[in-house]
C-alpha cells in the first residue's frame, strides 16, 4: 500500500470514528437529567430527542436539545471537512449513526432528525435550510413531528442533488434511508390513525 492510499485510508478510519463519538453524545438524556427532570428515556416514546425532551414540559430543554443534536453533526462534518470532502460526508454519516446507536446507551440512542439536519447544513446550507423548512411547513399544517420527519428526509436527496452534487445527494440519501428506518414504529401508527400529535403528549 502506498503513502497516499495510507493516508486516505487513515483519515477516513479517524473520520469515522470522530462522527460517531460527536454523535454519540446524548444531549437530551444530559440536559433533562442535569436539569432535574430526571430520565427521558422513562417518559413518552422513551426516545432521547427533542420531540420527547418537549413531554418534560420544558420547551427550552426542547430547543436546546434540537440545537446541540444539530450541532454535533454540523461539527462532525465541518471538522473531519479539512481533510478533504470525502472525510466530511463519512463523518456526517457516522454522527447520525452515533446518535443512533450510541455505545454509552446500549446503542439505543435516537432517530436521528435534528443531526441528520444538522448534517445537511453543513454540507450544502441551502439544502439543509430547504429540509428544515419542510419539516416546518410539515409539521405547522399536519402536527405530526414523525411525518415532518419522513417528509423533510426523504426530499433531502433530490434537494441535494438539485443543490450540490451527486457525493453529497448519496449521504443524503443514505440517512434519509436510516431515518426512515428508524421511525418504522411512528409509520405504523400514522396509518393505523394513532400516532400523537405534537403537543399532544
Amino acid at each position: 500500500m502506498d503513502e497516499g492510499a495510507l493516508t486516505f485510508t487513515v483519515v477516513h478510519q479517524v473520520a469515522a470514528v470522530v462522527g460517531y463519538l460527536l454523535g454519540s453524545i446524548p444531549w437530551g438524556l444530559v440536559l433533562t437529567r442535569l436539569a432535574g427532570k430526571g430520565d427521558v428515556r422513562s417518559i413518552g416514546s422513551g426516545n432521547i430527542g427533542a420531540t420527547n425532551v418537549l413531554r418534560t414540559g420544558s420547551k427550552g430543554l426542547a430547543a436546546a436539545t434540537l440545537l446541540l443534536d444539530g450541532g454535533k453533526g454540523a461539527a462532525a462534518v465541518l471538522v473531519m471537512g479539512q481533510w478533504g470532502d470525502d472525510p466530511a460526508l463519512l463523518a456526517g454519516l457516522f454522527a447520525v449513526i452515533g446518535h443512533n446507536f450510541p455505545v454509552w446507551l446500549k446503542f439505543r440512542g435516537g432517530k436521528g432528525v435534528a443531526t441528520t439536519l444538522g448534517v445537511l447544513i453543513a454540507l450544502a446550507w441551502p439544502v439543509g435550510l430547504i429540509a428544515c423548512g419542510v419539516w416546518l411547513a410539515t409539521a405547522a399544517a399536519f402536527r405530526f413531528s414523525s411525518l415532518a420527519a419522513l417528509v423533510a428526509l426523504a426530499s433531502s436527496p433530490f434537494v441535494m442533488l438539485w443543490l450540490a452534487d451527486e457525493s453529497r445527494a448519496v449521504i443524503a440519501g443514505m440517512l434519509a434511508l436510516l431515518g426512515i428506518a428508524r421511525h418504522h414504529a411512528n409509520i405504523r401508527r400514522l396509518l393505523a390513525g394513532e400516532e400523537p400529535k405534537i403537543g399532544g403528549g
